[in-house]
């Protein structure tokens, strides 16, 4: 009697990884449109939006732990910080709340993955080690780089969630009648094909610094950045 081969455990596509980490932000957006196009003020449309983001973050966690039988960190993480400032936003009515998390997020981030990096440590590694299989001198690369971009992330929100800031800057640029909410929605549309341009960024120097044969998620470098 002959052994039978071991069938691979199924993976799922990538997609549902995509929809999982990115399906909050959808869901926000779309709420958020929604609503403008029903005439509400954009201060007004970004609270009502706010359940589409709670829920879609409720959503990707539980799609998460079921389709791909995982309860990652970072998923976890960013879908805690979603939750938190989600119901603050709904609780007093200001969407002052749901900005400022896109701030604390990356700011805490890259704290931690610099604080870390300083430290002698491999924060990133321990995010992503399971998916990303390289070296430790790619690691600290990486985790610089991305300490850096989450600091950025963290103080270009503060400048686009600035009322002043943006009227101002409206008002020269001719266009004195924008709302200060479509702008910041707008901006985290690019800020999420920002974060896929830089995770794909990084596949180079992935890919030189390889230390297993087996393939690399294509998901992978992008990941750090799922916030919705």
């Amino acid at each position: 009697m002959t052994d039978t081969p071991e069938t691979p455990a199924h993976k799922p596509p990538t997609w549902i990884r995509q929809v999982v980490d990115f399906g909050a932000l959808a869901a926000f957006a779309a709420t958020f449109i929604f609503f403008r196009a029903r005439g509400l003020p954009g201060d007004e449309a970004l609270v009502h939006a706010t359940w589409g983001l709670v829920a879609g973050s409720v959503v990707a966690v539980v799609t998460g732990l079921m389709v791909e039988k995982r309860l990652a960190l970072m998923p976890l993480l960013v879908g805690g910080f979603a939750l938190v400032f989600g119901v603050l936003t709904l609780v007093f009515n200001d969407d002052l709340f749901v900005k400022l998390k896109v701030t604390v997020l990356n700011a805490s981030l890259a704290v931690a993955l610099l604080g870390g990096l300083w430290l002698g440590k491999q924060p990133l590694k321990a995010l992503l080690g399971t998916v990303i299989p390289v070296n430790d001198a790619a690691w600290r690369t990486l985790t610089f780089r991305y300490g850096l971009y989450f600091a950025a992330v963290a103080v270009v929100n503060e400048l686009v969630r600035s009322e002043a800031l943006v009227g101002w800057a409206a008002t020269r640029m001719g266009y004195a009648d924008v709302d200060p909410a479509d702008v910041w929605v707008s901006f985290r549309g690019v800020l999420w094909i920002a974060s896929s341009v830089f995770g794909l960024s990084q596949v180079p120097l992935i890919m030189k610094n390889l230390v297993s044969d087996d393939p690399v998620d294509a998901a992978a470098p992008a990941r750090p950045d799922t916030a919705p």
